[in-house]
């Protein structure tokens, strides 16, 4: 098998490019490199994520599950200045692409790291992702029982899957196994990516889940 963008340290030669892209509405350019993923664009999952979902709350610490070279977590530190985003990858190199965007964008709120590096105690006011669905339906599934419990009390996350990807499986997968305490939703559908909002209500909630 080749190498993805999902491999920990990329042997491909780097060859680092300056994009321009939209964050939060601006207008910037950053920093990508072969190895990474979509580094030549926001991609369209990623892009449907921004566009439908809120801004961040004010404060406290967020999580970009499988950040790349940083679209999500550059959006969140733009919209919270003063929280801690915790942009997770395994892709050194990406980790290395957000920190050098996170600089120049003078963004000093994002930490870029691998998992070992978020403390134990830190619990998530919202977490927001564009999973890594091609490392396969089991790792897939580790990745979010690793994460999706640290969501924060009445804090909720976010993730984009393409609908011929899974997106309908991993709705029912997420209902069955964060059923007490949490509900998961479709939040919005476009350009065929859902959307599924996942909620930790804090207890198993009573009566009828909101719809937001």
């Amino acid at each position: 098998m080749g190498e993805h963008y999902f491999s920990a340290a990329p042997s491909s030669p780097e060859q680092l490019r300056r994009i321009r892209v939209a964050l939060d509405g601006r207008d910037v350019e950053i920093t990508t490199a072969r190895g990474v993923f979509s580094p030549d664009r926001i991609d369209k999952g990623t892009e449907v994520l921004l566009a439908n979902s809120p801004d961040a709350p004010a404060g406290g610490d967020f999580l970009d599950l499988g950040c790349g070279w940083g679209s999500i977590s550059l959006t969140l530190a733009m919209q919270a200045p003063h929280a801690r985003v915790w942009a997770l990858d395994v892709n050194e190199r990406a980790l290395d692409l957000v920190r050098r965007n996170a600089a120049d964008l003078g963004l000093e709120n994002v930490h870029a790291v691998t998992a070992d590096e978020i403390p134990d105690d830190v619990v998530f006011r919202t977490i927001r992702s564009n999973p890594p669905i091609r490392v396969g339906k089991a790792a897939l599934h580790e990745l979010l029982e690793t994460w999706i419990p640290r969501l924060d009390r009445h804090s909720d996350g976010y993730f984009v899957v393409q609908r011929n990807l899974g997106s309908d499986s991993l709705h029912r997968w997420l209902d069955q196994t964060f059923d007490d305490g949490f509900s998961t939703r479709r939040h919005a559908t476009a350009k065929g990516f859902r959307v599924l909002k996942v909620r930790h209500h804090g207890d198993p909630p009573t009566g009828p889940i909101p719809t937001d």
